[in-house]
């Protein structure tokens, strides 16, 4: 088997702001396979092998409500098949299906979430599986051992509140630009949401947030996870507000180091 599959989750009925991220999965997919680039990670791995990447395809989305059941049986399988589930969002409430799967199947592990948000509302527009709700849900139901958030520059009272009462660490780019970075120890699963990206590398985005990482930081980022990989999502890409494939391209490089990271752990 593949050390990773994608799953695609096209389904942004969660977004709060502007739909487009369901045109994702197959946006990402287009870029990865673009002859603009070649087929290997900065390490010189051949992610795009069928020894080291796999694809299941796309989930069916049915209707607007939440795709638990539909998302929960994509990741199941990969695992099952004993490969690591790379999940295409979709916007980010996706996040929160697959972490409670993948729970099920490996603990204890840390989440490391990339964001400009830290996504922890207890419910935003009386929506408790609202994009901006995941990482709420994930820590009420105890599915991470713990939880660091890196690139957050959009926080709120509520949320700062929610942080305090999950004791997340964050590490806002306030905190980043002075030198901090994350500790990860042990099993990881990684939350990638493209909007933790500086808006004038990444136009394609529902919410463009000034002020964010470069794709270089998040590249460095990827390949200094010092654990094994057990999950990975990239989430909140727009191409219907991208300008000519750009940020697709950015995601697309980030899935060739997430999958030539989970491939050198496996070696």
């Amino acid at each position: 088997m593949p050390s990773a599959t994608l799953i695609g989750v096209p389904y942004d009925a969660k977004s709060s702001y502007a739909r487009g991220p369901a045109l994702a999965p197959d946006a990402i997919r287009a870029a990865l396979w673009s002859q603009s680039g070649n087929r290997f990670s900065e390490g010189l791995i051949e992610v795009l092998s069928p020894d080291h990447l796999g694809d299941y395809g796309n989930i069916a989305i049915e209707s607007e409500d939440y795709p638990l059941l539909a998302i929960e049986n994509a990741v199941s399988l990969v695992l099952n098949r004993s490969s690591i589930p790379l999940v295409l969002g979709g916007d980010h409430s996706i996040t929160y299906g697959v972490v409670r799967t993948v729970a099920r199947a490996v603990q204890p592990f840390t989440i490391l979430h990339l964001d400009a948000h830290n996504d922890l509302h207890d419910s935003f527009a009386g929506d408790r599986l609202s994009h901006a709700s995941p990482f709420a849900r994930i820590m009420e139901e105890r599915l991470t051992a713990r939880l660091v958030q890196v690139g957050i520059r959009c926080l709120t009272p509520n949320q700062r509140d929610q942080a305090n009462r999950f004791a997340v660490q964050m590490i806002d780019m306030t905190s980043w630009t002075a030198g901090r970075r994350p500790e990860i120890e042990g099993p990881c699963y990684l939350s990638l949401d493209m909007d933790v990206l500086d808006p004038a590398f990444a136009p394609g985005l529902s919410h463009r947030e000034p002020g964010g990482l470069s794709p270089r930081d998040v590249i460095g980022l990827i390949q200094s996870i010092p654990g094994p990989l057990v999950a990975a999502d990239i989430v909140e890409l727009n191409p219907v507000r991208d300008w000519d494939g750009i940020t697709a391209l950015v995601a697309a490089r980030f899935v060739k180091e997430v999958v030539s990271r989970i491939a050198s752990s496996a070696r």
